[in-house]
């Protein structure tokens, strides 16, 4: 059986970028779209974004930044990657 590798967060979204994530605010709010790009303090680029509100799309967006938390970003949001 094959060992789980542990990965950090900036791992994680760096091997996600050009693929569909779904990005999961604190606050419930839900964040679709391609992950085009990061940086260092863990903001994110998304293109083709549609935003999700209690399981309801409510607005599409060409490109969205979400702003990260200075190296604390797992405490800010979630990033999930769709298949």
């Amino acid at each position: 059986m094959q060992e789980l590798q542990e990965r950090s967060p900036s791992d994680f979204l760096g091997e996600a970028i050009g693929r569909r994530v779904l990005v999961k605010l604190n606050s419930g709010v839900e964040y679709r779209g391609i992950l085009s790009c990061l940086d260092g303090y863990m903001n994110i680029a998304l293109e083709q974004t549609e935003e999700w509100v209690n399981g309801q799309l409510k607005n599409k967006y060409g490109d969205a930044f979400i702003r990260g938390n200075n190296g604390n970003y797992s405490n800010e949001s979630t990033v999930y990657e769709l298949v």
